[in-house]
Parts: C-alpha cells; structure tokens; sequence
C-alpha cells in the first residue's frame, strides 16, 4: 500500500502533540507545510492505518470544540480520550489558551 507523503507529514506532527494538550486542525496543517490545509488534516486523520497509534483525538477545531456531532460515538469517545488526559471542556469548548500546544514556536523542528 502507497502512503501519502503529506498525511505522513501531518501523521508526525499529530504523534508529537504532548498528552494533555490539544492542536487546531489548521495549526496541525501549518505545521505540517500546508498552511491552508485544515480539511487534509482530517483527511489524513481518517486514513491513519490503526497500529500507526496517531492520537487523532487530539486534533480539534478553531473554536476549541469537538467537530463530531453532539452525541455521536467519535464526539464522545473523542472527548473521553481527551479529560482522561487531562482536558477540562466548559460549555463543551476547550480553553485553547490553557490547552493548545503552540506549535509554531517549534518550527524549526518540523523542517522536513
């Protein structure tokens, strides 16, 4: 099986985000090279193959919520993933002020 060199990009930066703490699907985009590529992101997220371990569940949108439905089974085991480790949600959004990881401030890091 081919695999995608972009998702694999995005695959890295996702395994490196810290437990506990969360990144948008644009700063993961950013971060990977593709500055206007938040929907890849999920794309790439989609297809990881499972015994990759990608913490998908990680990855939220802009606003700091969940993109999954309320209620659907993904929201929920989504969130449960993420206050096992740590995340507190208010209102069902995250404080990506307290939570985010700042990944441009490793961006050295993430020239490949």
């Amino acid at each position: 099986m081919r695999v995608n060199p972009k998702h694999q990009k995005i695959w890295t930066v996702v395994k490196n985000i810290p437990k506990g703490l969360v990144s948008t699907y644009g700063d993961v985009a950013r971060c990977a090279g593709f500055p206007r590529g938040a929907r890849m992101v999920g794309v790439a997220l989609r297809a990881a193959p499972d015994g990759l371990n990608v913490p998908w569940y990680r990855v939220i949108n802009a606003k700091g919520q969940i993109s999954f439905p309320t209620g659907h089974e993904k929201e929920l085991t989504q969130r449960e993933h993420l206050e096992k480790e740590g995340v507190v949600f208010s209102s069902g959004i995250v404080n990506l002020k307290k939570y985010a990881w700042r990944v441009g401030l490793d961006r050295e890091l993430w020239q490949m």
